[in-house]
């Protein structure tokens, strides 16, 4: 009975993430201004130009650090035996 509820509660998982799509984001602003119809816009990028690298070192330094506390924690209760 516990696989059928399992089952039953992947089945629905799956049901509701395909009917969750995200829309699409809008297409970047025509600098060459071939369209008449084409709003103006500064030739911006979708996302805002925003900063992900310095929050991709953070994270991996983070995670090196988790990292070596483990593996000290590790070998250090390995030598108290």
């Amino acid at each position: 009975m516990k696989s059928l509820k399992k089952i039953a509660a992947v089945l629905a998982i799956s049901l509701i993430t395909i009917s969750l799509s995200a829309q699409s984001p809008p297409p970047p602003n025509n600098e060459s201004g071939t369209s008449s119809n084409a709003p103006s816009g500064g030739g911006n990028s979708v996302g805002g130009g925003a900063p992900i690298g310095g929050g991709l070192f953070i994270l991996l330094g983070l995670g090196a650090a988790y990292g070596g506390r483990k593996l000290y924690g590790m070998r250090k209760e390995s030598l108290e035996e």
